[in-house]
């Protein structure tokens, strides 16, 4: 049996935790450099606001509706997250953090009424966090998936689904033909596994609910689509094929890429640039185990200006595989100089980390003495990993990053970013009597 933690609109219910005027009020969290919405509250969908919608075809909303707007503040979310997840791991046994707003929790050997134990920890994470949530139980993943949707739609809206499921949906008590009547109120198109082309061709072909699918035979699923939507369809009838992942897979490449807040054009703020991106790519390599042996950077304008167009990109191999920040970067400066040409106003930049393996497998033929320094690099990097983690990421940097208080010329667009209550001194509230 699993459950599935979900947070309700999570960017958006971040911020009104610490700004309770913002409930009952339109709120949409926006992208990267402000550019889309990737967070709505239900008022914000309810004035018809789409995901991903662009901030300029809905900013006339703002007047007419009190349409409010925040840059996204992803260290607040990444904080609130982690409190958020360390609760919900008490519903269960194991858990498996799937984004930053889902777990699955694994319910094996859980006793008594799931249901009230769901509604107990939903509480706690509400109290203790101020994150309301939604959490669906289910004999797979899939199901579970589809009972926390049907747990926050019922919530939402009213006479969609019994309102018996609201906030905590439980298919562990449900008869098989109580869970096909909710499988046939839901669209195909909101089964976890079925993206957007998939359910076009399935609507075409007659599939229309979520019990059109769990009723077609798994094996012409397989041989007409995929094995994955095969799993899925198993899924759906009962049958448990994704199992809980205690760890993610370490990944097989590594970017960090931004778009930038305004057009760049000198080699200076570049480097600082691409030094940031670096670092930060070498955490993530560091964090996972591994040993890169070819850094790729990049560079290109924007395709939506009508400037003299430039886009390159490099690779440079590293002399001999590592994690070490300082040898990411300097490849990566040395890629950029390469291929920089002034002239040209940049709007993107990024660095990736190819050609990935696992640290325990790393091999060297040939001892040239610098073994020992191997290690002292490693334990730097340790020492560097434990200060950022400790006080806040760039307390420790190369030098070639960015350096003091003073705007990066490059920094992204972030015109309406909330302070960061939680993850900054000089940010965080102060309770007075």
């Amino acid at each position: 049996m699993f459950a599935l933690v979900d947070g309700n609109n999570f960017f958006v219910s971040c911020e009104r935790v610490f700004r309770r005027s913002l409930e009952g009020q339109p709120v949409v969290v926006l992208s990267n450099n402000d550019g889309c919405c990737i967070a709505r509250s239900n008022e914000a969908k309810a004035l018809g606001v789409k995901m991903a919608q662009p901030w300029h075809e809905v900013r006339c909303l703002e007047e007419s509706d009190g349409l409010v707007a925040l840059s996204a503040n992803f260290a607040l979310y990444g904080d609130m997250s982690d409190r958020m997840m360390s609760i919900a791991a008490g519903l269960g046994p194991t858990q498996e953090i799937y984004s930053i707003d889902e777990s699955f929790i694994g319910l094996d050997g859980v006793r008594g009424d799931l249901r009230e134990r769901a509604l107990a920890v939903r509480s706690r994470i509400l109290d203790w966090t101020g994150i309301p949530c939604g959490i669906g139980i289910g004999p797979t993943k899939t199901l579970s998936k589809l009972a926390n949707h049907i747990g926050k739609t019922a919530e939402r809206k009213p006479g969609s689904y019994p309102p018996e499921h609201a906030q905590v949906c439980d298919m562990s008590k449900l008869s098989r033909d109580q869970i096909d009547a909710l499988l046939g109120a839901t669209a195909v198109g909101d089964v976890w596994g079925v993206g957007r082309r998939i359910g076009t061709q399935l609507v075409d072909g007659g599939v229309i609910t979520a019990l059109d699918l769990a009723r077609l035979d798994p094996a012409s699923v397989k041989r007409g689509w995929s094995v994955v939507l095969e799993r899925t369809v198993r899924e759906l009838q009962g049958v448990s094929c994704i199992g809980m992942e205690d760890s993610p897979e370490p990944k097989k490449e590594i970017a960090c890429t931004r778009s930038f807040g305004r057009p760049v054009e000198e080699i200076g703020p570049l480097i600082e640039a691409v030094s940031e991106f670096a670092s930060r790519a070498a955490e993530k390599l560091r964090g996972q185990g591994s040993h890169v042996r070819e850094v790729l950077v990049f560079i290109r304008t924007s395709p939506f200006r009508k400037d003299a167009q430039y886009s390159r990109s490099t690779i440079v191999p590293l002399r001999r595989p590592c994690s070490d920040t300082s040898a990411i970067v300097r490849a990566a400066i040395l890629g950029l100089r390469s291929i920089y040409r002034p002239g040209f106003k940049l709007a993107k930049a990024g660095v990736m980390l190819l050609d990935l393996a696992p640290e325990s497998r790393e091999q060297f033929e040939l001892d040239l003495g610098e073994a020992e320094s191997e290690r002292d690099r490693g334990r730097l990097m340790q020492a560097l990993d434990a200060v950022n983690d400790r006080w806040g990421r760039g307390v420790l940097k190369v030098a070639s990053g960015k350096v003091g208080a003073a705007p990066r010329a490059w920094g992204m667009k972030q015109d309406r970013k909330s302070p960061d209550y939680t993850t900054s001194w000089e940010d965080m509230p102060v309770a007075r009597a």
